[in-house]
C-alpha cells in the first residue's frame, strides 16, 4: 500500500544572478485564413529516476524515509544533503536496487546504475588499468578491446600516466579517480555517488570537484551525489535536495541555473551555502527539541 502524499518540500528561490532568461521565441505568423496557429507544447523527456511516495523501515524499527517523491531528469546533477542519519545513503541504496522500499515505487533506466562509494574498494593486487578492465570484463567487453578502453577511461579522469600502478602506490585522490573511471566503465546512464570525497583533504577534494564536473559535462551522465557537506552540494549540484532527520523527508529544494565557473570559494556558492545551512540548522533544532 502506498503511503499518502504529503507536500513536505520547501522551494528556495535562486540568487538574482542565477535567474534563467530565455531568448524571445520566434513569432508565429497567421495562416492564409487569418487564424493564428497554436504553438505546440514542449514535451519534457521522461525522468531518468522517478521516486514516488517511497518510505523505508527496517524491520520493526523507526521509519527511516517517509513519503519521498522526486523526479531526476536525464543528465541532471542532483545532490542529496542532510545531517548524519537522515537516510541519504538508504535512499541511494534504494535507487541502486540494493534494497527495496517498504512502500512506494522507484523507476530507473533498464540499463541500471553504477555506484561509487566513499571507499575506492579497488582490488589491491591489480593495477589501476586492470581494476578498470575488470568492470569492462563484467560488462562483456571483448578481451582485445579492454586495454585500450581502460586507458581511455583513465585518461578521462587524468590518470593515464598511473595506469600500471597498484592502489598502494596511489594517493587517496588518485584511488578515487580510478574508482570513478571504473564506475564509468560500466556505461550506466545513472551514476550514484555516496560521499566519495568525504575522506579526502580539502585541496584534493576541490580538485576532484573540478574533475567530476568536467566528466559529467563530457559524458552527460545523470548523477545523484550524497553528501553532508553543504558547500560541496552548493558547488556541484544543479539541484540540491535537503532531507530532514528522523524520518527523512524532502525538507528543501534549491535549483541552480548558472552552474559554469563555480568554485568552492565563489561568492554565489558561499551565499547559497549560508541559505541552505540556515534551513539545515532549523531542521536539526526541530529534531533535537
Amino acid at each position: 500500500m502506498t503511503a499518502p502524499a504529503r507536500n513536505a518540500s520547501v522551494s528556495a528561490s535562486p540568487a538574482q544572478g542565477d535567474v534563467q532568461r530565455r531568448a524571445p521565441a520566434a513569432p508565429l505568423f497567421p495562416s492564409f485564413d487569418g487564424v493564428m496557429p497554436v504553438r505546440p507544447a514542449e514535451v519534457a523527456p521522461p525522468p531518468a529516476v522517478r521516486i514516488e511516495h517511497v518510505s523505508k523501515r527496517f524491520g520493526d524499527g523507526p521509519v527511516v524515509l517517509d513519503d519521498i517523491s522526486l523526479d531526476i531528469a536525464p543528465g541532471e546533477f542532483v545532490c542529496l544533503l542532510g545531517a548524519s542519519g537522515c537516510g541519504k545513503s538508504t535512499l541511494l541504496n534504494l535507487i541502486a536496487g540494493l534494497d527495496r522500499p517498504t512502500t512506494g515505487h522507484i523507476e530507473t533506466p533498464a540499463a541500471g546504475s553504477a555506484v561509487m562509494f566513499q571507499e575506492s574498494a579497488l582490488m589491491p593486487w591489480l593495477t589501476a588499468r586492470r581494476n578498470v578492465e575488470l568492470a569492462l570484463r563484467l560488462r562483456g567487453v571483448p578481451r582485445a578491446e579492454r586495454g585500450e578502453k581502460a586507458l581511455a577511461l583513465l585518461d578521462t579522469v587524468n590518470l593515464a600516466d598511473a595506469a600500471e600502478k597498484r592502489p598502494h602506490e596511489l594517493s587517496g585522490g588518485m584511488r578515487q579517480r580510478v574508482a570513478l573511471a571504473r564506475a564509468l566503465a560500466q556505461d550506466r546512464p545513472v551514476l550514484l555517488m555516496d560521499e566519495p570525497f568525504a575522506a579526502l583533504d580539502a585541496i584534493t577534494r576541490d580538485l576532484l570537484h573540478e574533475e567530476l564536473e568536467r566528466v559529467w559535462r563530457a559524458t552527460g551522465r545523470t548523477i545523484v551525489f550524497v553528501t553532508h557537506n553543504v558547500r560541496e552540494a552548493a558547488r556541484l549540484g544543479q539541484r540540491v535536495i535537503l532531507l530532514t532527520s528522523r524520518p527523512g523527508r524532502v525538507g528543501g529544494e534549491w535549483r541552480i541555473t548558472q552552474t559554469t565557473g563555480r568554485r568552492i570559494e565563489s561568492p554565489e556558492v558561499a551565499a547559497l551555502s549560508i541559505e541552505i545551512t540556515d534551513q539545515l540548522r532549523k531542521e536539526i533544532r526541530r529534531n533535537v527539541s
